[in-house]
């Protein structure tokens, strides 16, 4: 006999919640969950054969739940988002936003689906853009797999996961002011080397600016409702 789906809510911050969630167990967490926010209720979903977990809140959200499932080696649990409004993640695993999103995650099937994460270990749902300090000018080289992206100066370089294989795809943003150009280029990685570079993942912006940065496809999928 299979199994019966066991289903958990995250609230992260001020997320609404659809009705259709009320009668669901919820676990209130900050905005952008951290290790002692989700580490007791993951001891909960360890108890279940076949749990499921329904992620309100925005894609730093739903990012932040990711790398903890990845870290911790948990991605068998069924990962299913509900967002307030649209976003990169929503668009990407057509998840749709509030009650239709509730409505997937309650009865949808959950799909293998490629997992990006950069060297830092943390997972990217939606979009990364990445720029020079301040926002300025980009310098040095990125790739994704063979494909050259630019070498030399961009404005930016602006990168998302993609639902089925290869896993990311990229592309640069040469500044353009007139008819600019998305030369989209998809592969199982994206690297960049530069002399100052500052990454926004999910909107979160890195502290400090780096020397290279690496996105790329995890050895282990994801299971995304929908």
């Amino acid at each position: 006999m299979v199994a019966a789906v066991s289903i958990f809510v995250l609230r992260c911050g001020e997320a609404p919640s659809p009705i259709s969630l009320t009668s669901l167990p919820v676990t209130n967490t900050s905005a952008s969950p951290d290790a002692v926010d989700v580490d007791a209720l993951f001891a909960v979903l360890d108890a279940d054969e076949k749990p499921r977990l329904i992620v309100l809140g925005d894609d730093a959200a739903l990012a932040a739940v990711l790398t903890r499932l990845m870290r911790s080696e948990r991605l068998h649990v069924e990962v299913a988002y509900v967002p307030a409004q649209k976003s990169a993640a929503s668009r990407i695993y057509r998840t749709g936003v509030g009650a239709a999103a509730a409505a997937k995650a309650l009865s949808g099937t959950a799909t293998p689906t490629p997992l990006i994460r950069d060297d830092t270990g943390t997972a990217l749902v939606g979009s990364a853009t990445i720029t020079g300090p301040a926002g300025g000018q980009l310098d040095g080289e990125a790739y994704v797999d063979d494909t050259k992206l630019f070498t030399g100066a961009a404005a930016a370089v602006h990168l998302e996961p993609t639902a089925d294989m290869p896993g990311v795809r990229g592309y640069a943003d040469r500044g353009r002011v007139l008819r600019p150009r998305r030369r989209w280029a998809a592969g199982r990685a994206v690297q960049l080397g530069s002399p100052a570079a500052v990454v926004t993942r999910d909107g979160v912006a890195t502290a400090r600016a780096v020397k290279r940065s690496t996105f790329y496809r995890h050895s282990d999928p994801w299971l995304v409702v929908g």
